[in-house]
């Protein structure tokens, strides 16, 4: 097997199952060295708790790119998640630039908002930042949320075909080159993932589960990024990591009540390493 490093940047939630504390140990599970590079540390995530923690670490970023720089430290592909500022947007864009090995993948999941609404404390200036980095990834992995704050197509509940091709060759005209759009759903029962590469559409469809829980973007995405290094191909990875959340969302809905903040990821890291060997 070909060793890969993986680096991901985005936040630490201590306590609530998303960001970091998601990336690393499942990429890890996938087989891939990963190493974080955290944008700031929150005692826990913002959805539904209150008084948080919050430490920004923008400022460390520069310092850390450089001694990769000295060392010589590159790696195989970039993995970006929740990131907190424009500044740290820039950032990136620039660690894109000196820290990746040539023919580095890089992903973008865009995460910065959910059900027709921006997450709190993000602006108009941050969407297009936003955009902008997506328009230099390789791979993108928005929600249909975030595909429509970034190409200004009017968010919709209920659509066809024709709609999700229209947010697609929208996000392509951005600059996007391969697209993961995800929660697409033609109707009541099931939903899904739409890949969409090389002028290609191809669509992944499984069964919808009741109501939603906190960090399955997270999920999702970090287990597409590590079948992904391990020699998936996108269509295949985009398939494993939406069987992957699916089955954390299902081991986790008897105790929702209880367990409301994230997913039993951890309860399924074998079923993932049996998906990763197959």
């Amino acid at each position: 097997m070909d060793y890969k490093r993986v680096l991901t940047i985005q936040d630490i939630s201590c306590v609530g199952q998303c960001s970091l504390t998601v990336a690393l140990p499942i990429i890890s599970a996938c087989g891939v060295e990963t190493a974080v590079l955290p944008s700031s540390v929150l005692s826990t995530h913002t959805g539904g708790f209150s008084g948080y923690t919050f430490r920004d670490l923008t400022d460390d970023i520069p310092a850390i790119e450089e001694h990769w720089q000295k060392e010589g430290i590159t790696f195989d592909a970039l993995y970006t998640g929740y990131l907190g500022s424009t500044r740290q947007i820039d950032m990136v864009s620039h660690i894109m630039e000196t820290c990746l090995k040539d023919g580095a993948k890089t992903i973008v999941d865009p995460a910065m908002a959910d059900n027709g609404k921006l997450y709190y404390g993000f602006d108009s200036d941050f969407v297009k930042a936003m955009a902008t980095l997506c328009g230099k990834a390789d791979i993108i992995v928005p929600n249909i949320t975030e595909a429509c704050f970034m190409t200004g197509v009017e968010y919709k509940t209920e659509y066809d075909r024709a709609y999700i091709d229209t947010i697609l060759s929208s996000l392509i005209k951005m600059g996007a080159k391969t697209v993961i759009l995800t929660g697409v759903t033609y109707n009541d029962e099931t939903t899904g993932v739409v890949v969409f590469e090389n002028g290609e559409y191809s669509y992944y469809e499984h069964k919808k589960l009741p109501g939603g829980c906190h960090g399955t973007g997270d999920v999702y995405a970090s287990a597409f990024t590590g079948a992904l290094m391990r020699g998936f191909t996108t269509f295949d990875a985009a398939a494993l990591a939406a069987d992957y959340t699916l089955l954390c969302i299902e081991k986790t809905l008897p105790d929702i009540k209880k367990h409301w903040y994230g997913v039993k990821f951890e309860t399924c890291i074998p079923e993932l390493v049996s998906m990763i060997n197959k």
